[in-house]
């Protein structure tokens, strides 16, 4: 039998072969079942959100035959007779259906008081009969409103008649588009990129304050006696022991008006009236660096611990002062573990909702916040979803940032 150089036959090879077949199937079947969950638990989601942000396709769905005819309009003066026509059938349609109200809704956000506009025309074209629509359903239209003249409002209805469009990151960024189309700062109220800021600024907060009350603790733990650090952890690992809807209560709980901290402070004659603590940022400050402050001791305390105490007594010995040797010895060699807590809890405290909708009222209220309100109340999902994607471009452009300032291969949490 032939035999290659390696002194193994073909047989031998075929079955060697066979082999690692078999533990690359075998390796493929053990990393399907994480494939899968990121799959449905990261991918399919921000996708879903991603397309969501631009996909709007409610006046499409509801008055194709309308949107179709207003492709031909040169977005100037009130539409031709047949358009108007058209839209008082399907608007009649839409009324016997009871679906009139989806598409006021889809249009008053972008053209305030269309909402009872459409509502009220839909109920006086509701009896009317179709085949006189057909002929006059122009002329009904315009009697039930003049506004339906108006060149604004049928630029509106074009505008949103786009399955795909960027509407609502304009929303999301504080822009909208003038009658030309052309995109401008918003003349009403600014809210979201305010919204941003505060989120952004508060999170840092939280970060710096978690930064500046975990690392002592950390070092203490790490230098402690091994009895005395145990049961310190335990007092650290104790608040993920402890539910959470009961650590925030008891924020609520200190911090009312008639709470335990403001009834100390009177009682001591700091304050001879109540403070205004709860339902402000400097509440959600505090709630939320209480819950995360142990996800900032323990990558560093993993950190410390793996640190050569040598390395500072060497150069104590050599003369530094204890100061100057923490910070070019010992310091440098934490930031590991610094820079994972610190990522940790900024991205944590960005996308935080239960805490600033808890104890923040209507001051202390994230970005969060107010993706949750467009969800579950407005029912405007194309805005919170670009709410959502903007919050994970801005994520995703602060952990580039910590890469090339930082490193990414320095992130450590164990």
């Amino acid at each position: 039998m032939h035999q290659n150089p390696g002194g193994l036959s073909a047989a031998e090879i075929h079955t060697e072969r066979k082999e690692q077949q078999r533990r690359r199937r075998n390796s493929l079947l053990l990393v399907v079942p994480i494939l899968l969950f990121l799959f449905f638990a990261f991918v399919a989601p921000i996708s879903s959100m991603l397309h969501r942000s631009i996909y709007n396709p409610t006046l499409v769905e509801l008055i194709p035959d309308t949107v179709n005819a207003l492709s031909n309009w040169d977005r100037t003066g009130t539409p031709k007779p047949e358009t108007l026509r058209t839209f008082s059938i399907e608007l009649q349609q839409l009324a016997k259906k009871r679906e009139s109200g989806r598409l006021a809704s889809a249009v008053n956000r972008s053209y305030p008081g269309a909402t009872s506009l459409i509502n009220a025309t839909a109920r006086k074209l509701r009896n009317v009969d179709p085949n006189q629509l057909a002929q006059t359903g122009h002329l009904a239209l315009l009697d039930t409103d003049p506004r339906w003249s108006e060149t604004k409002l049928w630029q509106a209805i074009d505008r949103l008649g786009a399955k795909y469009r960027i509407d609502n990151y304009l929303t999301a960024l504080d822009l909208e588009r003038d009658a030309q189309g052309n995109i401008q700062k918003r003349q009403s109220s600014n809210i979201y990129i305010d919204l941003y800021s505060k989120t952004l600024s508060m999170s840092l907060i939280i970060t710096l304050l978690c930064i500046a009350l975990g690392y002592p603790v950390a070092y203490c733990l790490a230098h402690a006696p091994a009895r005395v650090a145990g049961i310190l952890l335990v007092m650290v690992l104790l608040p993920f022991w402890t539910s959470f809807l009961v650590r925030t209560t008891a924020w609520i709980a200190l911090l009312q008006t008639n709470g335990v901290v403001n009834s100390l402070l009177q009682s001591v004659g700091i304050i001879h009236q109540p403070l205004e603590l709860l339902y402000t940022p400097l509440a959600t400050i505090l709630a939320m660096t209480h819950i995360l402050l142990p996800f900032m001791i323990l990558p560093l305390y993993s950190v410390m611990k793996g640190i050569d105490p040598s390395h500072v007594k060497a150069a104590l010995s050599l003369g530094s002062p204890p100061f100057s040797a923490f910070v070019r010895v010992y310091l440098p060699q934490t930031v590991p573990g610094l820079s994972a807590g610190s990522l940790l809890v900024f991205i944590t405290a960005v996308g935080y909702y239960i805490i600033p909708a808890l104890v923040g009222g209507t001051d202390g209220q994230m970005i969060s916040n107010i993706i949750a309100y467009h969800m579950q109340q407005s029912n405007n999902w194309g805005l919170a979803s670009a709410l959502g994607s903007l919050l994970l471009a801005v994520i995703v452009i602060l952990y580039w940032l910590y890469d090339r300032l930082v490193g990414a291969s320095n992130l450590k949490l164990s």
